[in-house]
């Protein structure tokens, strides 16, 4: 465990840190950064597990203004979060295993940008509080501006969330707050599966601005498929779903959005599935 946060401590550009199967007991931070031609490179097989114990404190991996670094396959379990990002830009984390956490699996934080999550298995969050409960957070909600945006929107913005498996959250799969501006949710495999009623509606709620949420497949909803929302003037726009099929099983909506309809674009090639409500609250296109 020292031998790994020395090396995360130290790492120079073009670093490739291979984890050996074996457990990690601890929480692990970084502050450096690769480069656009030379990132740094974390990677495991599953059976490479950190561990960072408690769920009611820490992160068990944070990127704390690291940018340009590759996370890739290993297993991330415990702690109150699993993956933080806090300034941290232009980071890929692929492939990963995140679990049993106290809140949320993955969270996108303090103008972390042009990120990408994907080819992550997430299960069994909200262990601690189930509303804080997402697998993936892009964001920070208006609330805590104050804590992690200087009082002003956590423009985490242009972040990919893709061909993700996530099941098993108390609170919404994925959470994008307000503040956050153009980023794509493409390809998912959701799932309401564990959902609490209580701290989720949907599989997916969108509350920023310019999302592109396309291609994604979810089953078994508490609420709707998707969600839109406008909590802030100014935020909740023009957001775009295209080529999802929500397979609800429930009294909902596939894709709900708070009236007014905010500039969202419902295709008309979205499929909704045992959706008691139908489609949408507003027309397709």
């Amino acid at each position: 465990m020292a031998q790994l946060r020395a090396a995360l401590k130290s790492a120079t550009p073009g670093a490739v840190l291979d984890l050996a199967p074996s457990m990690y007991a601890g929480q692990f931070s970084t502050t450096v950064s690769g480069t656009a031609n030379a990132p740094i490179t974390l990677c495991g097989p599953r059976s490479a597990v950190l561990d960072g114990g408690d769920i009611k404190l820490g992160y068990t991996l944070h990127l704390d203004g690291a940018s340009w670094w590759n996370l890739v396959g290993f297993t991330v379990q415990g702690g109150q979060k699993g993956i933080v990002t806090d300034h941290a830009n232009h980071d890929v984390i692929s492939g990963l295993s995140v679990q049993n956490v106290g809140d949320e699996a993955v969270h996108l934080r303090s103008f972390s940008s042009d990120n990408t999550v994907e080819g992550m298995v997430i299960r069994n969050t909200g262990l601690l509080n189930t509303k804080f409960g997402e697998g993936i957070y892009v964001g920070t909600a208006r609330s805590n501006w104050c804590l992690w945006s200087s009082c002003g929107p956590d423009g985490s913005n242009g972040n990919i969330v893709r061909n993700n498996d996530i099941s098993m959250t108390t609170a919404e799969n994925i959470d994008i707050k307000e503040g956050t501006t153009g980023g794509v949710i493409s390809g998912n495999q959701l799932s309401g599966v564990g959902m609490v009623t209580s701290a989720a509606k949907a599989w997916i709620n969108v509350k920023g601005n310019g999302w592109a949420v396309t291609g994604n497949n979810g089953t078994e909803s508490v609420g709707d498929g998707f969600q839109v929302h406008r909590i802030l003037r100014g935020w909740g726009l023009d957001n775009v779903f295209q080529h999802n099929t929500a397979n609800v099983n429930g009294p909902g909506y596939a894709i709900y959005v708070q009236s007014p309809s905010l500039g969202t674009v419902v295709g008309c090639d979205n499929v909704a599935v045992g959706a008691g409500s139908g489609l949408s609250n507003i027309g397709c296109t």
